[in-house]
């Protein structure tokens, strides 16, 4: 029991120290520095709404479209930070791990606690643009938390996989950056739901990203956002991306913990 304590004490240090450190180092060296956080969503907001909202009319008869986009971009932002940058996360730390024995899972939470900073300063720019949009706050937005949870506990699965699948098989950054600009145009993001057929909104909303998105948006914004309850008619459905994200997790972790013992060999 004691092991396991002063083990538990060791990884909490040791993931604070990697987190600050990651955080420290993702903008060294440039000269907006941390700014950069908040620069890169908000400038592909603008890019994209000017495009979508001026061009191709997509934003229309949506309540808040701005601020609909601005949400749905910098969640997407969040996965694909956390996801990607877990991929190299084992391989980028190969001479630690060959000189120290420590969990190596704190290399990958680490990178997952780092981005959640970048994401709570952008829930923080979101917060602004809700109130000089006279956006009404509800009550409702107590179960922000919990969705957002869920959207870490998703991407931190992915990323334990990824992580460890590229030590072994290194075409895996290539293979993921490829699916994931596919399932960007997959996600709702850009554009609502009402502009796809029902059956394939349906099909759509069963990722469980798409499911995030919009239930934030819920939330946050306005109680017409389309919901995978309500394109369904029932509450149950909803256990549908619950297992997807539960089962993820399982699997992920998983084969994590089987891999570990071989990455001081083969990173």
């Amino acid at each position: 029991m004691k092991k396991l304590q002063q083990r538990y004490r060791y990884s909490l240090i040791l993931l604070k120290q990697l987190v600050k450190t990651d955080f420290k180092l993702r903008y060294q060296g440039s000269v907006l520095g941390y700014l950069w956080s908040l620069l890169r969503p908000l400038a592909l907001f603008v890019i994209l709404y000017v495009v979508f909202t001026k061009f191709l009319k997509i934003g229309e008869g949506v309540p808040h479209y701005p601020i609909y986009l601005l949400l749905g971009i910098i969640l997407w932002n969040y996965f694909i930070e956390v996801t990607s940058g877990s991929i190299t996360a084992i391989v980028g730390k190969g001479d630690l791990i060959r000189k120290i024995n420590f969990p190596k899972y704190v290399i990958v939470v680490a990178g997952s606690f780092s981005a959640l900073i970048n994401l709570t300063i952008n829930f923080v720019v979101v917060g602004v643009f809700m109130i000089f949009s006279q956006v009404d706050i509800r009550q409702i937005v107590v179960l922000l938390p919990l969705i957002v949870l869920e959207l870490f506990i998703f991407s931190l699965a992915m990323a334990f996989f990824l992580s460890a699948a590229f030590v072994r098989f290194r075409d895996i950054n290539y293979i993921w950056e490829v699916l994931m600009q596919g399932a960007f145009y997959a996600t709702p993001i850009l554009y609502p739901l009402s502009l796809l057929p029902i059956a394939a909104a349906k099909w759509l909303m069963l990722n469980p990203m798409a499911q995030i998105i919009q239930d934030i948006r819920y939330v946050l914004i306005t109680p017409q956002t389309q919901t995978i309850d309500q394109l369904y008619g029932t509450q149950l459905i909803r256990l549908v991306p619950f297992g997807i994200v539960l089962g993820t997790a399982i699997v992920a972790t998983w084969y994590f913990r089987s891999r570990q013992r071989f990455f001081a060999e083969e990173v």
